[in-house]
């Protein structure tokens, strides 16, 4: 039984461990630049958009086509920022053994 409470125990330290880390990366703030920082996109650690400037002058000259890529490459490396350091902060937690002794 001793084992079975251990377990639970490890698992709530994993559970808290994940509700902090979630907090963390809400609170993280992630920078990108595209286009020569015409376009510049900031996401927190969980990747969702905080906010987007453009500048005027990825306006001038351009069609909409191109600005629309920018932005979207922006939003997906932000994105794929946010991925690797969730990856990175999921690689320092203990992980739960995946059997017991009976």
């Amino acid at each position: 039984m001793a084992d079975f409470q251990q377990l639970l125990q490890l698992s709530q330290q994993v559970q808290g461990r994940l509700q902090q880390l979630q907090r963390d990366l809400a609170d993280q703030t992630i920078e990108v630049q595209v286009g020569g920082g015409m376009v510049r996109v900031t996401l927190d650690g969980r990747g969702t958009v905080r906010g987007l400037t453009i500048d005027h002058a990825a306006f001038e000259g351009r069609d909409e086509e191109l600005l629309a890529d920018l932005i979207l490459s922006a939003i997906a490396e932000g994105q794929r920022r946010a991925g690797e350091s969730l990856q990175a902060e999921m690689r320092k937690m203990p992980s739960l053994p995946l059997s017991l002794p009976l």
